[in-house]
């Protein structure tokens, strides 16, 4: 069996116990909230930036889901998955920033939908890696510091704090939409 039909056939319902049940503990809590600011809520109003952001909630949805995908391609192949950032083309930093917008063509449900398919790879992911420890070297960009590895632990974290810093700006975005609040 490839790691990713033993990551796409792992049960994680409840069988997890210390840190792995802790990081999808928290993963799951942390997705649960990005998803609370899209309840009720049409692809229109998705779309809409209201504050002086290019974000809106349907990119955010799309950005989260790429991001996680991005550091679970890393933690299974390296820093290859992640690109190189030293000799990307204009083009390139385009079809990135395409990434925090919601499309057109694109529907919120359709997003999350796509977001779900994520978030069942990483849960199974951390139901399956063999070993946490296991690193793999960052790749070259601005925002790395020199010549640094993450851990799958590390990867998987960070993961955890890309959804709960996003889950945040998606709740300033639904509230300046209507209102309507997260938590509170």
């Amino acid at each position: 069996m490839s790691v990713e039909e033993m990551i796409t056939s792992a049960d994680t319902t409840g069988t997890l116990d210390g840190e792995r049940a802790d990081i999808l503990e928290m993963l799951v809590r942390h997705r649960e909230f990005l998803r609370m600011t899209v309840r009720d809520i049409t692809d229109e109003q998705a779309r809409l930036r209201p504050t002086v952001s290019e974000l809106s909630l349907g990119g955010l949805i799309k950005h989260v889901a790429s991001v996680e995908t991005a550091w679970v391609d890393f933690i299974l192949q390296g820093p290859s998955a992640l690109g190189d950032f030293e000799n990307m083309t204009e083009a390139d930093w385009e079809k990135r920033a395409a990434d925090f917008q919601m499309l057109p063509d694109e529907t919120l449900a359709g997003l999350l939908e796509a977001y779900d398919r994520v978030a069942a790879r990483t849960d199974g992911l951390v139901a399956t890696l063999p070993d946490l420890d296991a690193s793999h070297p960052l790749p070259k960009a601005p925002w790395f510091e020199g010549d640094r590895s993450w851990s799958a632990r590390r990867a998987l974290l960070h993961i955890v704090a890309e959804t709960s810093q996003h889950a945040g700006h998606a709740d300033i975005i639904r509230e300046t939409l209507d209102g309507a609040k997260t938590m509170g």
